[in-house]
């Protein structure tokens, strides 16, 4: 029983974490979103618009479920869940740090890749259920697009994989430290074609022709509302952690810090209390600027519960347990930042200019890079 008992409590408590996290995921994207678009985007609930992933969550619960007359009631209830439930399977497999994962296996990148696949069943069966025009469009071209992009992003994880010598997720974090480098450095066309098909594979934009909002309404899930249309954004939003989670351990290190075999760079393992403490002192500031109480005494707790991490994480053995945790999320915190600067920066394309990236470049280029990768590790 002894042995099962950490991974079962790390599954309860990503179960009941993670929902929140893609919450302040979507709040971020808003947040992202109004400092390109020069405003300041949710401001209303709690300081600066912290509590109003809470306030959409309530708001999406209350909401009535309305389900289509014509539409195939028992599929169209259990589509959304077969998109949540393989997102957070996969998620399962993610090693956020060397101590903090629920299991590992020897083919646990296989396992994602596979799983995140078999995820493309709900948005084909919530778009065919529907029995509307809009939904069925939008769920084929997200079964093109994922054909399309899926085979490039196969070769693309090969081409690191190359370098690995395993599908373990802790064995590649281990062999990039043995190997003093990360595998971006020997693979970066894999790393380049990894990206833009996982942007493609997720339905980001500018691929997202799935739920083009100016040709298709909504794609798959025009006709869902209420609970079951939050579950489709929280498997998209856990969908793109599983993504940026994967180019973090193939390509970035995993839970690394950076260059962390050289000793003169022994001080960024007091990074996170650094950072702690940094946003502790934002958090001071933005309260002295703020002009109602409850805005300043929000700020203020907030600084102060920064604070005391900060002095929490100042005892060595506090700060050697989330070392790698603060390392992984912090980068994983940087991919999905990417991924938001990118959405809103970058027109969607069309169709055909989709499947010609996905054919004509991506593929080849994939092909080529493991070709070359193999004859380099021959020679």
């Amino acid at each position: 029983m002894e042995p099962y008992l950490l991974p079962t409590l790390y599954i309860v408590i990503l179960l009941a974490v993670f929902p929140l996290i893609a919450g302040y995921i979507v709040l971020l994207e808003r947040k992202v979103m109004a400092d390109i678009q020069v405003r300041l985007g949710p401001m209303r609930v709690g300081p600066h618009g912290l509590l109003q992933p809470i306030a959409d969550a309530v708001k999406l619960l209350i909401k009535e479920d309305i389900i289509p007359a014509m539409a195939d009631r028992w599929v169209f209830w259990v589509a959304p869940i077969i998109s949540v439930v393989t997102a957070l399977l996969a998620l399962s497999l993610v090693p956020f740090s060397n101590r903090f994962y629920v299991t590992d296996t020897n083919v646990g990148l296989l396992f994602i890749l596979s799983i995140t696949s078999v995820g493309i069943l709900g948005i084909i069966l919530g778009g065919w259920s529907s029995n509307s025009h809009y939904p069925l469009l939008g769920a084929l071209r997200s079964t093109a697009q994922l054909v399309s992009y899926e085979v490039a992003l196969g070769f693309a994880v090969i081409g690191g994989l190359m370098v690995a010598g395993t599908l373990s997720m802790q064995q590649i974090v281990q062999h990039q430290l043995e190997q003093h480098v990360w595998f971006i450095f020997y693979q970066p066309v894999a790393f380049f074609i990894y990206v833009v098909a996982a942007m493609a594979e997720t339905n980001r934009a500018p691929f997202d022709m799935p739920e083009a909002e100016s040709e298709i309404v909504a794609g798959y899930h025009t006709e869902y509302s209420g609970f079951r249309f939050a579950l489709y954004f929280l498997a998209e939003y856990v969908n793109m952690v599983i993504v940026s989670s994967i180019a973090v351990t193939l390509f970035l290190g995993g839970w690394l810090r950076p260059f962390p075999n050289v000793r003169w760079l022994d001080f960024l393992n007091y990074f996170p209390i650094a950072a702690m403490f940094g946003l502790a002192f934002l958090s001071f500031l933005g309260a002295a600027r703020e002009q109602r109480r409850i805005e300043k005494l929000g700020m203020g707790g907030l600084g102060a519960i920064f604070v005391l991490m900060g002095l929490l994480f100042l005892i060595p053995d506090v700060l050697n347990w989330v070392q790698g945790l603060f390392w992984f999320i912090s980068k994983v915190f940087l991919a999905l930042y990417s991924f938001i600067w990118i959405r809103f920066t970058f027109p969607r394309y069309r169709y055909d200019q989709l499947m010609r990236i996905g054919w004509r470049w991506l593929i080849p280029l994939a092909i080529a890079n493991v070709i070359v990768t193999g004859i380099i590790m021959v020679l």
